[in-house]
């Protein structure tokens, strides 16, 4: 099951054009290259990290992934067929069923929840737009997801704002649960929890990814929760994925320079502990006017002449561990 193959990104590109102020008349000055030319594959059952600094383009690849923002260009494909050829000319019951299966937990709990509608109609709701639930049944099914999730029954009454940060993400994890899906994105889920509920939430994921086999993209820039729930991970920069392997290997053998920098600014909790975390100069490029070349070259302490001239390319070195960067061109 594992070996399966449930969801694959080939040659994603998401491109916003810029426009110049005007009332009257706009002219397009540039175009920001958000995601461009990703690829990756997710395993059935599995979690695969997507990790980078704020702006790499983490979310919007989420958002095109499931035609939430139309691609520029690319495909994805969800158990062997092509999403955004069903969305577009699909029938109303394959977009329908396709909706079902693959479901988005967004950042902001509070900002996703209807502040009007009860938990009860937030998580009912789903029921009434895809009728695969019947109506007398739905008072029960409400009752068992925020179980499943960790609530109480008397909670399906209350509005989002009488609950805690993590007790509203739980109700995002139940209304996504609702349609019974096989793939669920979920977009930096924690980040606006405290340490505490961060683990439960995490702890979470991990029980129903075992109870229902879910299968996740795990979108954060918290490198420690991506150890902990992820299987393999992706790391982006300036809308590429430079590295690409399990997450043990990943972090024990880091072997692009970003992604080594990005490791060694994870906190370690023993004060005792000795680490050497690498600063890097400069900012993050504008995506309007990406270098060009390699993307990191302008911060990278390990540049070459090459890395100013030519993109590196994600190739395997080994034993499914990639990595763009031409440090390792010719080594395989």
């Amino acid at each position: 099951m594992e070996d399966k193959v449930l969801v694959e990104v080939r040659d994603l590109v998401k491109y916003f054009p810029v426009y110049s102020r005007g009332i009257l008349l706009r002219k397009r000055v540039g175009t920001v290259h958000a995601v461009d030319y990703i690829s990756f594959s997710i395993r059935e059952g599995e979690t695969l990290g997507l990790v980078g600094e704020s702006g790499c383009g983490k979310t919007t690849t989420a958002k095109v992934m499931l035609n939430l923002e139309p691609p520029t260009s690319g495909n994805v494909y969800f158990d062997g067929q092509d999403i955004y050829k069903i969305l577009r000319s699909g029938s109303r019951t394959k977009v329908r069923r396709l909706r079902r299966s693959m479901q988005l937990i967004f950042q902001n709990p509070y900002g996703s929840l209807d502040p009007r509608m009860t938990v009860y109609d937030i998580i009912s709701e789903p029921f009434a737009i895809h009728r695969h639930v019947r109506r007398r049944e739905w008072s029960t099914r409400v009752y068992e997801l925020l179980k499943t999730v960790g609530l109480e029954e008397y909670h399906a009454e209350r509005y989002p704002h009488e609950f805690s940060g993590g007790q509203r993400q739980r109700i995002c994890i139940a209304r996504a649960l609702a349609v019974q899906p096989r793939f669920i994105i979920a977009d930096e889920p924690v980040s606006s929890l405290d340490v505490s509920i961060r683990a439960q939430i995490l702890n979470l994921f991990g029980e129903l990814q075992q109870k229902l086999g879910l299968t996740y993209l795990y979108i954060s820039h918290d490198l420690s929760s991506v150890r902990q729930i992820s299987r393999r991970v992706a790391v982006m920069y300036l809308g590429k994925i430079v590295e690409y392997a399990n997450t043990d290997e990943l972090f024990d053998e880091p072997l692009n320079p970003y992604t080594r920098a990005l490791i060694s600014a994870v906190p370690i909790p023993d004060p005792e502990t000795k680490t050497s975390r690498i600063i890097l100069p400069g900012e993050v490029p504008s995506p309007i006017n990406p270098p060009k070349g390699c993307r990191f070259h302008p911060r990278c302490p390990a540049a070459m002449e090459a890395c100013h001239r030519t993109e590196p390319t994600l190739r395997d070195v080994g034993g499914g561990h990639y990595v763009a960067c031409h440090l390792y061109v010719g080594k395989v």
